[in-house]
């Protein structure tokens, strides 16, 4: 892929179209096949080939199979990306001198004024417009000031807004965007968090 002139990343979203997100055993399955599990009596000799251990090892694919591919593939590389490939990449990627120019550099200002306010108001006003239209529907624990939280923390834009700055801006500006993504990643990540810790995660709809 690299070597054709093809952004390797595109390989990822080609996997993760590919990866199936629909379960394949449903609950009414699971539970059906849990009941013949408990089911059987006790024994004491060998169940090497019995029923008992046929129906849990059916009993065990089905647990697995009540979650979606994509679902356990999220699961199990949730650690790795979190806290090894995500830092790394942002080690890599981020690198820029800082200097008192760039913090006024029309970009800059551009690049956050996008993700701090751009982000939580498209996110507030089409949900709103959404649901004016009957197109949605807003579940009554969530409350407009969780849903703001929420758009807050939207404005962390790294890892897609790092791989279009590196696509879009030569190396003049290139700085200069990568200081905005970065100051608006802190800032909306700092507004959000201090915003939802001062919810409560159930409270009633406002």
């Amino acid at each position: 892929m690299d070597e054709s002139g093809i952004h390797a990343t595109i390989t990822g979203v080609i996997l993760g179209l590919m990866t199936p997100a629909r379960r394949w055993v449903s609950d009414e399955q699971l539970y059906a096949i849990l009941s013949q599990v408990v089911a059987h009596p006790a024994r004491f000799e060998s169940s090497a080939n019995t029923r008992d251990r046929q129906t849990l090892q059916v009993a065990e694919i089905a647990a697995r199979e009540t979650l979606s591919p994509i679902e356990r593939l999220e699961i199990g590389l949730h650690p790795w990306v979190g806290f090894v490939i995500m830092p790394l990449f942002a080690f890599a990627n981020t690198g820029f001198p800082l200097t008192s120019t760039d913090l006024g550099h029309s970009v800059t200002v551009a690049i956050f004024s996008g993700f701090v306010l751009g982000k939580p108001v498209g996110i507030l006003l089409f949900s709103w417009v959404a649901i004016r239209l009957h197109i949605a529907i807003r579940p009554p624990e969530l409350s407009w000031r969780l849903l703001a939280g929420g758009s807050l923390l939207a404005g962390i834009g790294f890892t897609m807004a790092l791989f279009i700055a590196n696509m879009a801006f030569g190396e003049s500006l290139i700085d200069s965007a990568k200081l905005g993504i970065f100051l608006a990643s802190i800032f909306s990540a700092v507004m959000g968090l201090a915003l939802l810790m001062r919810l409560p995660i159930s409270g009633s709809a406002r």
